[in-house]
C-alpha cells in the first residue's frame, strides 16, 4: 500500500515529472486533485492490449515493460513517463500490454479528468503530443528492427 501524499507533497512530486515540469503551481494543484496514488507489485498488469482505455498512469518509480501481441517487447517505461494516453486520445482499444517489471509507484488519472486537463492546459497537450510523436518514431524503428 503506497504512502498517501499530502496535496503539497504531490504537487512537489508532479513538478519533478518531465511531463508536468513547466506547469504553473495552480496547474500542479489541479493535477494533484485528480491523481490517485497506486502501487503495483512486479508482474502486475496495468494495461491489457485490446481493452478500452479508462485511465492514464504516470510512473513515479519503478519500471514497466510494454509488449504487443503477447510477447513482442517494445521496451521499458520508467519514472516520469506516461502510459495509457494513446487509447484515451484515439478512442481506440489499448494498443499494448503494460506489465510491472519491478515494484512500481504511479499516479492514476481517470479518462475524463485527463481529457479535461488537456483541454485546460495547452502546454500539457503539447508535451503529450511530443511524447506521442517520439513514441511513434521509436515504434517505427523497432518495427524495422523486428522485420530485419
Amino acid at each position: 500500500m503506497p504512502t498517501v501524499l499530502r496535496r503539497d507533497d504531490k504537487v512537489e512530486l508532479l513538478k519533478r515529472i518531465p511531463l508536468f515540469e513547466q506547469c504553473s503551481k495552480k496547474d500542479l494543484r489541479d493535477i494533484a486533485k485528480v491523481t490517485e496514488e497506486i502501487a503495483f507489485d512486479e508482474g502486475a498488469v496495468l494495461i491489457e492490449e485490446g481493452e478500452r482505455g479508462r485511465e492514464v498512469f504516470v510512473v513515479v518509480s519503478g519500471k514497466l515493460d510494454v509488449s504487443r501481441r503477447g510477447d513482442k517487447s517494445l521496451g521499458n517505461v520508467g519514472a516520469g513517463q506516461v502510459v495509457g494516453e494513446i487509447a484515451l486520445l484515439s478512442n481506440q482499444p489499448r494498443s499494448a500490454t503494460v506489465t510491472a517489471a519491478s515494484a512500481v509507484s504511479a499516479l492514476r488519472i481517470g479518462d475524463s479528468d485527463f481529457v479535461d486537463l488537456l483541454e485546460r492546459m495547452p502546454l500539457l497537450w503539447l508535451k503529450i503530443t511530443r511524447t506521442l510523436a517520439d513514441r511513434i518514431a521509436n515504434d517505427e524503428s523497432l518495427q524495422l528492427y523486428y522485420e530485419a
